[in-house]
């Protein structure tokens, strides 16, 4: 991957890129579900990683309640969800900050790259998950599960949200966007963007060049913008 000129913006996903929530994630959905519905769902047996909120929140619902949920059974749902996501991840004894991501997000500030977020979670457990590790403020913008269900969609949103932040649309081809599932760099090249795929979650270096990565760090601890 070549660094142009202009390519100031780049795009991070959360889970198993910036962070290791420890299964926070997975218990505040559990939580929700047993507040709810007095069924402690597990989300590992019917969703795959990478996957948004929403998608997550249907398909768990479908599974374990026997119905597809109606939207105001959906927005319930995530709503509770994210009631028990503060605490699950404060508790959490496996949340970590993956390797490498601080002095990466330092650089690319240094270097005044503008940088963003692209995730499947909704915007408010985006910066919920963030915050134990006080790296909110690194991100001045993103594409959320709660903009679209559809990761390329919210790719592109987050894109678009950094030419609103620079005043100027953004080429997506100059935009890297960085994460750690095949579904990430699909959605990366839906978007038009660069995938870069780091092997710090659920998936290897080959799996993440299979899935067709322009580029595959190991972790972030190797340089992003070369």
């Amino acid at each position: 991957m070549t660094r142009k000129a202009g390519a100031r913006a780049v795009l991070f996903d959360i889970d198993g890129t910036l962070i290791d929530s420890g299964g926070a994630g997975a218990t505040s959905w559990r939580e929700a579900f047993q507040e709810l519905y007095g069924v402690p769902a597990d989300i590992g047996r019917f969703t795959d990683a990478g996957m948004t909120d929403p998608e997550v929140g249907r398909l768990t619902f479908a599974a374990v309640v026997g119905h597809e949920p109606s939207p105001e059974e959906l927005a319930r749902v995530l709503l509770v969800r994210q009631r028990h996501l503060p605490r699950a991840v404060a508790e959490s004894a496996g949340y970590r900050v993956l390797p490498g991501v601080r002095e990466r997000l330092e650089q690319l500030h240094a270097d005044g790259c503008l940088l963003g977020l692209t995730t499947g979670g909704t915007e408010a457990a985006a910066h919920i998950k963030l915050a134990r590790a006080d790296l909110n403020h690194y991100f001045s913008f993103g594409g959320y599960g709660s903009d679209s269900p559809d990761r390329t969609e919210l790719t592109r949103r987050g894109i678009e949200r950094a030419g609103t932040v620079l005043g100027h649309p953004v080429d997506p081809a100059t935009v890297p966007v960085v994460g750690d599932t095949p579904l990430d760099i699909q959605a990366a090249h839906g978007a038009g963007a660069i995938g870069v795929g780091v092997a710090t979650g659920h998936f290897s270096v080959d799996e993440l060049r299979a899935a067709g990565a322009d580029r595959v760090l190991r972790t972030l601890e190797e340089e992003l913008l070369v």
